[in-house]
């Protein structure tokens, strides 16, 4: 899928983080491990937590033609007690992943609308 190029993932981040999230810095496009050849530029997008220290990556559905993305939180070995602060400050950074799944959505749903019909 075109869509998710690492050249294609970044531009569309850097117009999301032009949008004035407060959390967006925390978001890079990195490379996807695929074993496919046809998917070697695929990325998608990582980022740490301030609030936590907590990996997470978004990423295109695993379907063929999916527009869907969706946040994958990586496991903890031990777990996070959050004050009342930090729990605040998560929920922001939240509602930003949140927001850039949606962005990311309907960025994809665009480009396949404007993508030439292949069907014969």
């Amino acid at each position: 899928m075109p869509f998710r190029t690492m050249t294609t993932l970044q531009a569309w981040v850097d117009d999301f983080r032009e949008l004035g999230y407060d959390d967006a810095e925390i978001l890079r496009v990195i490379p996807q491990d695929s074993d496919d050849d046809e998917d070697a530029d695929a990325g998608l997008v990582a980022a740490r937590l301030r609030s936590v220290s907590t990996t997470f990556y978004i990423a295109p559905g695993a379907q063929e033609g999916s527009t869907e993305w969706a946040v994958t939180f990586e496991p903890r070995e031990d777990a996070a007690p959050l004050p009342a602060g930090r729990v605040m400050a998560l929920s922001g950074e939240l509602a930003t992943l949140a927001a850039l799944c949606s962005f990311l959505q309907a960025r994809s749903e665009a480009f396949l609308a404007s993508a030439p019909d292949t069907v014969d």
